[in-house]
């Protein structure tokens, strides 16, 4: 749901300029009528990439999803557009555990006029020479720290500076320099890793839109546990995304494993047969197959179903021990193939070159030719 209207950002004038790839916007609550007027007034408005801000229509002035408005900033005031309204915002604040009664919301002003747009177009034009001096001022620093963002205040009275670090950076004296330079107001913002590659944006080794860019709106995070609840190999190669983390698609199907998982034995639980004691070695949760070989002969895997092993495992508690792991192995018999002829089966000497008439001709004639002299 791009830019919470539904609609995508095909009519949207800004964002080809300012990056608008997130669709973290979805109203699960659109087209059904809110009894409680209560929260008619709360507004949720977003800004550059996904960031979202929460603010009370005081004024109670007519607005609708998708609506550019101008809002109280902390300095001046904001330009954003309206992606929820009503009781699904109250629920929002309550998801992010905000109390308004403690921090009371921020007021939205008016509908956005021409000259308010006229001036936050300018800033937008702005961001990207911004963004170039100031990863040189860093540079000239030589601060450990990576600028990745830069974000205007709609009136052009702040700029916002997004960037990573790994270690804590003194930047006292580059805030100095920035303000001399932009001449505004200047607000450094440390981010993630993932958040980084949220905004810079990109297509995943799935072939589609990284998730981060375009509806998440949280990151959680992820272990190394998913990826061995899921038998999948500990290859980093594989596993990390984009921004060199642990990929956040692990813990999206994780609920699912760890439930089917349950009805598995445990790895270190052996099976005990006349043969010799089974090792577990890897499952497969979907075909519900377990495979296992003998403790003191490693060489050679048994294939087994869940069934058949759980089978096992309870003649095993019942102080039963089966002969082998052999006499429940199903034998895979390969398919025959038939070979039938096709009607209308082209000749196998077609792809061969054929020889033109013409030259047959030719070489006739010379022949004939050499034999009369």
């Amino acid at each position: 749901m791009g830019c919470g209207t539904g609609g995508g950002c095909d009519g949207c004038e800004v964002s080809e300029k300012r990056g608008c790839g997130t669709s973290s916007v979805f109203n699960w609550l659109s087209g059904i009528d809110s009894q409680n007027d209560k929260y008619k007034n709360l507004v949720e408005v977003r800004f550059k990439k996904n960031r979202k801000e929460y603010f009370d229509n005081k004024k109670s002035l007519v607005l609708a999803e998708g609506d550019l408005v101008a809002v109280e900033g902390n300095s001046g005031h904001d330009i954003g557009k309206i992606t929820l309204i009503g009781s699904i915002v109250n629920l929002q604040l309550k998801r992010k555990k905000i109390n308004i009664d403690k921090e009371p919301l921020k007021k939205i002003y008016r509908l956005a006029k021409e000259t308010d747009l006229e001036k936050w177009g300018n800033a937008i034009d702005l961001e990207e020479s911004t963004l170039k001096k100031a990863t040189l001022i860093i540079n000239n620093h030589k601060l450990e720290m990576k600028l990745v963002d830069v974000e205007f205040q709609g009136d052009k009275s702040k700029v916002i500076f997004y960037y990573t670090a790994e270690k804590r950076v003194d930047f006292r004296q580059l805030i100095k320099e920035y303000s001399r330079t932009f001449g505004v107001r200047i607000e450094m913002k440390q981010i993630g890793v993932r958040q980084e590659s949220a905004m810079v944006g990109g297509i995943g080794s799935c072939g589609r839109e990284l998730c981060c860019s375009t509806w998440m709106t949280e990151f959680p995070p992820v272990s190394t546990s998913s990826a061995r609840y899921q038998q999948l190999s500990i290859n980093p190669q594989k596993i990390s995304g984009q921004c060199g983390k642990l990929k956040c698609c692990l813990n999206f199907e994780l609920d699912s494993y760890l439930d089917s998982l349950k009805r598995f034995p445990k790895s270190k639980l052996s099976l005990k047969t006349k043969k010799g004691d089974a090792k577990q070695i890897k499952i497969d949760v979907f075909k519900r197959r377990l495979w296992y070989v003998y403790k003191n002969q490693a060489s050679e895997m048994f294939e087994l179903s869940l069934n058949q092993v759980l089978k096992i495992i309870e003649d095993n508690k019942n102080d039963k021990t089966v002969h082998s792991l052999e006499e429940f192995v199903v034998e895979k018999q390969a398919p025959k193939i038939d070979f039938k002829n096709v009607v209308g089966q082209d000749n196998i000497n077609r792809f061969d070159k054929k020889k033109s008439k013409k030259k047959n001709f030719k070489k006739r004639n010379n022949r004939k030719s050499k034999k009369n002299e």
